[in-house]
């Protein structure tokens, strides 16, 4: 007999990812390592405390990130990682009050976000395939990933991630195929007088206006400082995708594939460029003249 597969509401899945900092214990804060050079208050050991953490868990200079240069603060998301495991996998105890637990919470929240993420990329695969086939195997990917959330704090860190993330990546390929031929007819009728893009993954620094990018493979490319000013983007593949400083303002990014907050908080946007439902806009990108 064939096993029942709950159907997925990908909008609901999307959102039980959003960063909820209120409901967290500043696990990003600590558990993480940080470098200055990547736009870190300074340097500091995973495991330590942020100099801007404050006994609430709430940050002393949250307002002045900006201003400072701290974008790498600015830019991270643990894909709502942070509140699962302090308010679920260990029921609103938090490290500063149970010391004996620290290590196995920070450890607990790196392997949470892993999984976050691959929900993420799961729930997104949803919204742009259409096959029913398809559909079911993402359903069937997202429900196992989701139970792995809900596994208390020694198994979660026993999986084995790599295995989990081999055959989630393996779906997202499928996913990613289907969709280029999803958008194959549009590409053809919106790419009059653009250029082909050129292969490659190294697109620092580079003006992409002028270019066809309806489509674009950009999986782990370098897009940092890139021109894509005013350029459609529809289905194209963004994942792992380096945006720090692209300049995406009044581009269509509204059907990207496997984009995420975090590369969004790193790009230079305005009121006209068209994002995904699931992501929000940055407060400090232009707002309307």
């Amino acid at each position: 007999m064939r096993k029942t597969i709950r159907e997925i509401d990908n909008n609901e899945i999307l959102k039980t990812l959003k960063i909820d900092c209120e409901k967290c214990f500043g696990f990003c804060c600590v558990a993480l390592y940080f470098s200055k050079t990547e736009g870190f208050p300074n340097d500091k050991k995973a495991g330590t405390p942020c100099v801007n953490l404050k006994a609430d868990f709430t940050c002393s200079d949250h307002k002045n990130l900006r201003k400072k240069g701290l974008k790498g603060c600015t830019a991270y998301d643990c894909f709502g990682a942070g509140q699962k495991v302090a308010q679920s996998t260990f029921n609103g105890k938090n490290w500063r009050e149970f010391k004996g637990l620290q290590n196995q919470m920070f450890e607990v929240f790196l392997v949470m976000r892993q999984l976050h993420e691959m929900l993420w990329y799961l729930g997104d695969a949803l919204t742009f395939v259409s096959n029913k086939n398809m559909k079911d195997q993402l359903s069937i990917r997202i429900q196992e990933i989701e139970q792995l959330t809900k596994l208390d704090a020694n198994s979660i860190m026993n999986i084995d991630i790599e295995k989990y993330r081999t055959k989630v990546n393996s779906i997202l390929r499928m996913a990613n195929e289907i969709a280029k031929d999803k958008i194959a007819k549009y590409k053809i009728n919106n790419s009059k007088n653009k250029k082909n893009l050129k292969l490659g993954y190294d697109f620092i620094g580079t003006n992409l206006t002028d270019t066809n990018l309806i489509g674009a493979n950009f999986a782990g490319a370098l897009l940092i400082a890139a021109n894509m000013k005013n350029t459609d983007l529809k289905g194209a593949n963004l994942i792992g995708a380096d945006l720090r400083d692209a300049d995406i303002r009044g581009a269509n990014l509204e059907d990207t594939i496997f984009l995420t907050q975090s590369q969004i908080n790193t790009a230079k946007g305005d009121y006209k460029t068209r994002l995904p439902k699931s992501l929000a806009r940055p407060a400090y990108w232009e707002s309307e003249k």
